[in-house]
């Protein structure tokens, strides 16, 4: 006989969020590992009793930030089209991946976490739908090459480029505000950066 599921409240719903969004701050400061259930009960300003009722292991938390996290994070590369043209796609996919690394470097910090430890609770997701994601989107550029419309290159490790210089602005941020200090080191430091990876990447493509 199946049991009809109860939806979730207004009240369960918020403290479900509450609890994700502390969680958020404690394992993209601190990664999996040092991350605990008192530690993130504390920051959502709950009981541990109280958080257990709504998510069972830190794992189960850990999970469902880093699904919520991909489903956001990977929304640039899925509208990289290969109808359009590769000059504005491509720009328009590194400003996309800067804007994600600008708005959600907690986000991004939490995912570089997971993979430094061997990604051992999202390798199947990596292996599986990123890698199918990652190779229809090369084939899009191996078309675009073949075309002439871009200069040929391995699509893969173009794709791997732009993650690596984009997310830099997240991961590192810290660095990236000393080193340009307080006169380059606002809000402008992103502007700044897509100019400079729009020259290095799409002007370097473009055929000779």
């Amino acid at each position: 006989m199946n049991i009809a599921v109860r939806p979730r409240t207004r009240i369960q719903n918020e403290k479900r969020e509450a609890i994700l969004e502390a969680a958020l701050d404690v394992f993209s400061a601190e990664g999996f590992r040092g991350a605990t259930i008192d530690r993130i009960a504390d920051a959502a300003g709950m009981s541990k009793p109280n958080l257990l009722y709504y998510f069972r292991r830190k794992e189960d938390i850990h999970v469902e930030l880093i699904g919520r996290m991909l489903e956001k994070w990977l929304d640039p590369l899925r509208a990289l089209s290969a109808q359009g043209d590769p000059v504005s796609e491509l720009r328009s996919y590194i400003r996309r991946k800067l804007e994600m690394s600008r708005d959600f470097p907690r986000e991004s910090r939490l995912f570089a976490n997971e993979v430094l430890q061997g990604a051992p609770r999202i390798l199947p997701l990596l292996q599986g739908e990123l890698r199918e994601l990652v190779d229809e989107k090369s084939a899009v550029l191996r078309d675009w090459m073949r075309q002439g419309r871009i200069r040929r290159t391995d699509p893969w490790h173009l794709i791997f480029a732009i993650w690596a210089t984009t997310q830099h602005y997240a991961d590192f941020d810290v660095q990236v505000r000393a080193v340009l200090g307080p006169d380059r080191g606002g809000e402008g430091r992103f502007e700044d950066a897509a100019r400079f990876l729009e020259e290095l990447f799409v002007r370097g493509l473009l055929p000779s």
